[in-house]
């Protein structure tokens, strides 16, 4: 069996996608791995260039754009034994792993050498933890905050729609989203990783299934650590692995569309996880909240979502 079913989803970012790519076959360790390349209908030539650069690379070329569980949810069924269920949702069914744990990396990514077989060392030594991501480090030397998160609660929203997690990154109360209190430096148990390296252990996705395609881009990845820590697995942060990203590299290709995705997929999380124990007051407060910040393409499913 592998160690490491990687997934990556592409699109429109040939260049960077060649650097993650050689950095990842030049990772170094004991442990074996194969990857999946699905481009989202890119037509910047991605196609052709992991075809002729990378011919050991599994490549699935889309006609469409699939967003990004759906395109990871098409890789990683390419890997493995995939029964789907009868329900409408194509990421529900059964999975049969090839390998003992999944890998969601994003193209503008690149892996020092010793980076994959730390993570998968690290995951070797922790059975409790179902997934888990390295500290992330933009172009400019930052710590690319959303790679340690809490999950977006009512309270959580309110205090970033309020700006107070800006103005008070220190504080337990107020900077919880981003963790911005803690040492970036140190192990820690969070509610979610983020997308662009997220390790998750083949027994935690047979228990809780594929990515929700219900989200188009954004989210997708707190929605799968949440289903995966409700299901009593752990998810942690784990510094001492650096991987490097350039982050938004796809999406800030289409910034209006960006931002439209972004709330949308806050609200889709929200209605999903906290709005039936959410006080018919509070709701009011942030569908309001996201109206204004997502604009007039947002409002028919806020609307949909008040009635």
């Amino acid at each position: 069996m592998l160690d490491v079913a990687i997934a990556i989803v592409n699109y429109k970012v040939r260049d960077l996608l060649r650097k993650c790519l050689a950095s990842v076959y030049a990772s170094q360790g004991d442990f074996s791995f194969e990857v999946c390349v699905v481009d989202n209908a890119s037509a910047d030539g991605s196609v052709e260039m992991v075809a002729s650069e990378f011919p050991q690379a599994n490549l699935v070329s889309s006609e469409e754009n699939l967003g990004v569980p759906g395109g990871n949810n098409l890789a990683w069924r390419s890997f493995g034994s995939w029964t789907p269920s009868a329900s409408d949702s194509p990421a529900d069914g059964s999975w049969s792993p090839p390998a003992r744990y999944a890998l969601m990396l994003n193209p503008d990514t690149e892996l020092p050498p010793t980076a994959l077989g730390e993570m998968v060392s690290f995951m070797d030594d922790h059975a409790e933890i179902g997934t888990a991501g390295p500290k992330l480090v933009l172009p400019d030397g930052r710590l690319d905050l959303a790679c340690r998160r809490s999950f977006p609660t009512p309270e959580i929203i309110v205090y970033r729609v309020a700006q107070l997690s800006k103005l008070f990154p220190q504080s337990r109360r107020f900077g919880r989203y981003n963790l911005t209190y803690l040492d970036p430096d140190e192990v820690t148990e969070v509610d979610s990783v983020v997308g662009a390296f997220m390790l998750v252990r083949a027994e935690a996705v047979a228990r809780v299934g594929l990515l929700d395609e219900q989200f188009f881009m954004y989210a997708e990845d707190l929605d799968w650590a949440k289903r995966i820590k409700d299901a009593g697995w752990k998810v942690v942060y784990n510094p001492k692995v650096t991987v490097y990203h350039v982050k938004r590299a796809s999406s800030r290709q289409a910034p209006r569309r960006t931002k439209l995705e972004f709330e949308r997929a806050s609200l889709r999380f929200y209605r999903k996880h906290y709005r039936a124990s959410t006080p018919f007051w509070l709701n009011g407060l942030i569908l309001a909240a996201l109206a204004v910040r997502g604009g007039r393409g947002l409002w028919p499913e806020i609307l949909g979502q008040a009635a």
